[in-house]
């Protein structure tokens, strides 16, 4: 499969996200089943965070791993509000039990706040060396936060990537290329909705094959150092998402897009949702 080293781990380079996951128990069974799914399909990175459902996604993700949890790869984030010394340490035994487990992957601070990153930085090395976490990374973090932050510790930087929201390929994309520091793209295929229904794209897909949530996602990873965290609670759409790690873009299909969505010419202002 399609694969990147993220933290020093072979993963795809789609995985699972969860936003928005573990808020109503009505569809908690269909959400475990999905990611199960994506599981067996080799998508085996689990992304989500102590905000997503105040806990619950983290819970869905719990129960999801379950007798597999050496299969996987757990990413979760820390508010900002809790990015102090002991705060970090608080929230992630809070995350470790939601989730069941002893160990945390990947654990990112979701964007910055109030507290000095070095404060931040220090309680994710104390984890570390409890054992409580594998590496630690970033979210939400433009070209100055990172070069602010400049510590070869930081294992990934996850933003906001997509066909509508392409500002990080003028210089926060190429920086971390020269890092060799993998990219995490959340929402790469925006809310769906207005950007699936762009006719650029849906030409694209019909050439393909394919639906046009995977030309998103086929766009997104088609740099060597990004991967994409799709939300998928549906077993179609973890099935979908899965396939679209096999398929190519060419040539006439990335400058089709580039004239319905233009490349950045200059710095813009890092978004995020």
């Amino acid at each position: 499969m399609n694969s990147i080293s993220l933290a020093g781990r072979p993963v795809a380079r789609i995985g699972q996200g969860t936003w928005r996951m573990g808020e109503d128990p009505a569809r908690a069974q269909q959400e475990i089943a999905a990611l199960q799914q994506g599981i067996d399909l080799g998508m085996t990175l689990l992304d989500t965070a102590e905000m997503y459902g105040e806990g619950g996604a983290e819970k869905i993700v719990g129960q999801a791993i379950q007798g597999r949890r050496d299969e996987v790869m757990l990413v979760s984030k820390v508010y900002p509000h809790n990015a102090s010394s002991q705060g970090v340490i608080k929230a992630c035994e809070r995350s470790l039990q939601r989730l069941n487990t002893e160990r945390i992957d990947l654990y990112l601070l979701h964007w910055r706040g109030q507290y000095p990153l070095s404060e931040t930085v220090e309680a994710f090395e104390r984890l570390q060396a409890q054992g409580k976490i594998g590496r630690w990374g970033v979210s939400n973090f433009d070209v100055d936060d990172m070069t602010e932050l400049d510590d070869a510790g930081c294992a990934t930087n996850q933003v906001l990537y997509n066909l509508e929201e392409r500002g990080i390929e003028f210089d926060l994309l190429p920086w971390c290329a020269k890092q060799a520091m993998p990219l995490m793209a959340y929402c790469p295929i925006a809310q769906g909705g207005r950007l699936l229904d762009q006719p650029a794209l849906r030409q694209v897909a019909e050439r393909h094959g394919i639906t046009p949530a995977q030309a998103c996602l086929a766009w997104v990873v088609r740099h060597d150092n990004v991967i994409a965290i799709p939300k998928a609670s549906t077993p179609e759409h973890v099935r979908l998402n899965a396939a679209a790690l096999q398929v190519k873009l060419d040539e006439a299909d990335l400058a089709s897009l580039d004239a319905a969505y233009p490349p950045p010419l200059r710095k813009q202002r890092l978004n995020m949702v």
